[in-house]
């Protein structure tokens, strides 16, 4: 673990980024980024970020955070060139902030759980909303994260269902609603719409269950990787490709299953 010094390694960083950004002696690319150009890359090093703890690979948890820091610095300087506010600013605004959550920790309150930081949280969400409970929640989240948002805050208000049993009838239902529309030939609109309303409530399944929808389907995804590598190497070894061997596929498919379940025990 290194032992530099942390506030000269971020007077580092943040000079690289005013040199980047320099019109004359920086970089052409980073010179010419916007906010919007951005904020891409900002969403997927956020999930790099993620995907490196899924994983447990520390070194790149490190890597991961530094392109993630990278990004914060990057959109700070470019407000700061526009007037707008700096680094700085950014910083002191995030340590008040979290000052302001912990009255527990930096005040006289006391907090035996999680009620008093929902409650400042509640309370800041109030005095920035134009008045509705959703007007807060950003439209440039995950669909299935923000779905989950969406719903939480309805329910603050009683707009929910007592428990899972009628999500998972109402996810019947939607399923057979889009199975309708399949069967009808219905334009790719209709079918869209339906199947937002299928997602939209596995979303609501996934905040019943007290799942991540996202985190669950990056295990899927992670775990649909391993299969089919399984299925690609089990070809090779016999020098088939896939289209040469549909009928093994299933089977090989079934035999990767089997190995983790094994290799689990």
């Amino acid at each position: 673990m290194s032992e530099s010094d942390p506030a000269k390694a971020l007077a580092d960083l943040l000079a690289l980024m005013a040199r980047l950004r320099d019109p004359k002696d920086g970089c052409p690319w980073d010179a010419v980024q916007t906010f919007e150009t951005i904020a891409p890359y900002t969403i997927e090093e956020a999930y790099e970020v993620a995907d490196a703890i899924t994983r447990g690979d520390m070194g790149e948890l490190k890597e991961e955070l530094g392109d993630l820091l990278f990004q914060v610095v990057f959109h700070a300087r470019m407000a700061q060139e526009a007037g707008h506010f700096a680094f700085a600013d950014v910083a002191q605004a995030i340590t008040a902030k979290m000052v302001a959550r912990h009255p527990h920790v930096y005040g006289d309150a006391q907090a035996h759980d999680a009620a008093l930081w929902e409650e400042r949280k509640a309370a800041e969400r109030a005095a920035k909303s134009k008045g509705g409970l959703l007007d807060d929640v950003p439209l440039a989240l995950p669909a299935l994260l923000r779905a989950v948002k969406l719903q939480k805050r309805a329910a603050r208000i009683g707009f929910d269902w007592p428990d899972l049993v009628p999500v998972l009838d109402k996810l019947e239902e939607e399923i057979q609603e889009l199975k309708a529309e399949i069967a009808a030939k219905a334009p790719v609109a209709r079918l869209e719409d339906e199947l937002g309303d299928v997602l939209f409530v596995i979303a609501n399944v996934a905040r019943h269950l007290g799942v991540e929808p996202e985190s669950a389907l990056r295990s899927t995804n992670a775990k649909f990787e391993r299969r089919f590598r399984h299925i690609e190497m089990r070809l090779a070894e016999q020098g088939l490709a896939g289209r040469q061997a549909l009928d093994l596929l299933d089977a090989l498919w079934d035999e990767a299953k089997a190995e983790e379940r094994k290799a689990a025990e």
